[in-house]
């Protein structure tokens, strides 16, 4: 294993530490509980929107925390869900007259460990709901899920719902845009290699180096089907097919597309599967009018890819374009 790690049991701890040196008088830090948090918030005029997952996603979710986007989140370890009682602070530190929206991927150790932390501090008189984000298009249940799991689709819930927040939407009205959101975006993946865990030291699957994994999940989760490598346009084709047939898109759509790259991808590769991706998306009649292009949400060093599409109405154009600073410094 080559990485840049000290104890591997410290990784996570100093990543943020990391993160907030760079972000010093913009975000504040939680060591005890893992949180990275918003220096201004919470604010009494502003539903805190918040997130946590397993890191080795970054930028999502811990660097996704600022202004217009999150205003706090709470990682667990490399791909491991936050602990209960990191989720049940981080609901409590960011707790507003306004209320708490807590987004969820769709995986049982997070839906178990946020329902658990929601439920103790709705008894402590704290207004907190949550959402579960379920963008995955390849494959119905997995060994994470019951149901679609939540990836690179999760990144537009964020921005919608962290710039109405902004804009001092209530805690009803961002319930609502989640949900619009989440039934109009839809992703699937491919990859071309494995990842290592710092903690566990190997790759946590084998693949072949002529082989490809249709429809991985983030935590390397198999997916339809692991077969030989395909070139660049046949690939997107196979994603493109997968992801705009399912709601479905219709022509006349106007749509944002996100080439999202896994983690070992170089952004060449990325921009070639953009172009087939624009390219086929204009062929079915859609209107592209806005495009993602790199890293949102990873699964550590992976090489792949993955592609979604989110239909646009006037309310998701203007909240796609309010102004957001993070600490990835991707918008």
């Amino acid at each position: 294993m080559k990485k840049f790690v000290n104890d591997p049991a410290k990784f996570v701890p100093e990543m943020l530490e990391g993160i907030f040196l760079a972000n010093e008088g913009k975000l504040k830090y939680e060591p005890k509980y893992n949180l990275i948090y918003r220096a201004d918030r919470p604010s009494k005029n502003h539903v805190s929107v918040i997130q946590g997952s397993g890191s080795g996603h970054e930028p999502a979710h811990v660097m996704t925390v600022g202004r217009g986007m999150l205003d706090a989140a709470s990682p667990g370890n490399v791909f491991a869900a936050p602990p209960m009682e990191y989720c049940l602070e981080c609901i409590k530190l960011m707790n507003s007259p306004k209320g708490v929206l807590v987004l969820i991927n769709n995986y049982q150790g997070d839906r178990m460990n946020w329902d658990m932390a929601i439920e103790m501090a709705e008894a402590e008189g704290i207004n907190v709901k949550s959402f579960i984000i379920d963008d995955d298009v390849a494959v119905q249940n997995s060994s994470y899920t019951v149901g679609r799991r939540g990836v690179a689709g999760n990144f537009f819930v964020m921005k919608a719902c962290g710039a109405a927040a902004e804009k001092g939407a209530s805690l009803e009205q961002l319930l609502e845009l989640a949900k619009k959101v989440n039934a109009n975006v839809r992703s699937m993946g491919v990859a071309l290699t494995s990842c290592t865990p710092p903690a566990k030291g190997k790759p946590i699957f084998e693949i072949g180096d002529d082989e490809m994994e249709v429809g991985v999940g983030i935590h390397g989760e198999p997916g339809r089907r692991r077969e030989k490598i395909k070139n660049a346009d046949a690939i997107t084709k196979e994603l493109f097919d997968a992801v705009a047939t399912d709601i479905p898109f219709n022509a006349g759509d106007r749509v944002a597309i996100m080439v999202n790259g896994l983690g070992g991808t170089p952004i060449t590769e990325l921009y070639v599967l953009y172009a087939k991706a624009h390219e086929l998306a204009e062929k079915a009649g859609f209107t592209v009018v806005r495009n993602y292009v790199g890293e949102y949400c990873t699964s550590l060093e992976m090489a792949g890819a993955s592609l979604t599409i989110l239909r646009l109405d006037p309310e998701l154009e203007a909240l796609l374009d309010a102004p957001a600073e993070t600490a990835a410094r991707i918008l």
